[in-house]
């Protein structure tokens, strides 16, 4: 256990991920209830695709300079502007819900608002994270950001389950609205003159390619990012498959929370896995994609929501590992200076690539059946997963520092405990 949460030592990450944890509660009853609000507005799953798009359209566009900007700023008070946005957001949606205003175009026009500033919320907020511990922390500490994230997962769904029938949906966006004082204070509350601050990019030049030529110049780096790209695109997307295949699979669209709180459990499980790893490994991410798209061919069809739910853990396990392996493989490779940058990079292919995915998925669950918005995506992620393992053993080009998928063996990652001091 000290081996997981050795970045717990330092005041600041605990101060951190104490304040993120409650907002990201408030964060997931808002897109639990946003899900269920627009379902029950249109009862379309390609509104509610409509609607992720536009959550995620300007990561897609903006992503990438968001976090040239990022690397070039104080990471701290970029975080503290955007996270007021995004209260500003969550309780302007509250307060029009609780009036009875609320329609499909002030959804979409303030899924939109959502939107930008969560494109430069990430790239600042995870870059920050990097920051407040040693550099031989990093791959610790980021891991144990998405535990923290993934870990909200369990209870924010979950409480909007309990909730949305007695308050309803505009109450769900006004208390999210509010928890986002919990990370702005932890934010306040950081002692910069214990920070690990990395240098900052200088101004001019061509931040976002001289990213993208870094990332190309690794070539199993760059192959587990297009693979990372695809399987974001298409296996990710439960809140436009889950809503409608809980309402017309097993008995009911309440189930919807209480799926995501199992397939949290899970994220939860995979993110503390990944955060044991002295150095996470290709190998790592690569069964970590293999466990999503098995596990989500198994919850599309499971026959009833206990079986759904058994085979929502998996999924969650398989989710967190791709994801935080992705995350922590990057940070451990790239250059100080462009920490910002490559974290943009990696969020511009999970997130940016739902405006993609989310429409194609809500098609899919409206035209083919709502068990296929789930599973076409889970069997594309296993073909890019194969892909990505057939490309690495045949060329054998490892990521420097990371170990060479020619022989699977060397890639197993000592767990043992922590060479560095625990908390």
């Amino acid at each position: 256990m000290s081996s997981t949460f050795r970045s717990l030592r330092h005041r600041n990450a605990r101060l951190f991920f104490a304040g993120l944890a409650v907002s990201n509660v408030g964060t997931w009853l808002q897109f639990t209830a946003m899900g269920l609000l627009v379902y029950r507005l249109t009862g379309r799953s390609t509104d509610l695709g409509i609607t992720v798009a536009l959550q995620f359209l300007p990561m897609l566009l903006f992503g990438a300079w968001a976090g040239a900007i990022a690397d070039r700023v104080d990471k701290r008070v970029m975080a503290m502007i955007t996270q007021a946005a995004l209260a500003v957001q969550a309780l302007t949606l509250g307060i029009l819900d609780l009036a009875g205003l609320v329609t499909i175009p002030i959804v979409y026009g303030l899924s939109l608002a959502l939107g930008f500033a969560n494109a430069f919320d990430n790239p600042a907020r995870r870059g920050f994270v990097t920051e407040l511990v040693e550099p031989e922390e990093i791959g610790n500490a980021v891991s144990l950001n998405t535990a923290v994230m993934t870990g909200s997962r369990i209870f924010g769904p979950a409480l909007a389950a309990l909730l949305v029938g007695p308050l309803g949906t505009g109450w769900l966006f006004t208390l999210n609205g509010l928890s986002f004082t919990a990370i702005l204070a932890s934010l306040a509350m950081i002692d910069t003159s214990t920070r690990h601050p990395a240098p900052r990019s200088a101004r001019g030049g061509t931040p976002v390619r001289d990213a993208l030529r870094f990332v190309s110049g690794q070539p199993t780096m760059f192959a587990a990012f297009l693979a990372f790209i695809v399987v974001a695109t298409f296996g990710f997307n439960y809140n436009v498959a889950l809503p409608k295949l809980a309402d017309e699979r097993w008995g009911g669209d309440h189930w919807y929370g209480w799926l995501l709180t199992v397939v949290s459990v899970g994220s939860l499980t995979g993110s503390l896995l990944t955060a044991r790893m002295s150095k996470v490994s290709m190998r790592w991410f690569a069964w970590s994609g293999v466990l999503l798209g098995v596990s989500g061919v198994l919850v599309a069809f499971s026959p009833n929501v206990v079986w759904a739910m058994a085979a929502s853990i998996p999924l969650g396990i398989g989710g967190a590992g791709f994801v935080t392996g992705m995350n922590a493989i990057t940070q451990q490779e790239c250059p100080p200076e462009m920490r910002g940058r490559i974290l943009a990079l990696t969020a511009v292919a999970f997130l940016g690539s739902t405006p993609i995915g989310g429409p194609i998925t809500g098609w899919v669950g409206d035209a083919v059946g709502p068990e296929w918005s789930l599973a076409y995506g889970a069997i594309i992620s296993l073909a890019a997963v194969a892909v990505l393992g057939w490309w690495a053993l045949s060329r054998g080009s490892p990521v420097r520092g990371v170990p060479d998928l020619r022989n699977l063996r060397r890639n197993v990652v000592a767990v043992g405990p922590s060479p560095h001091e625990h908390p």
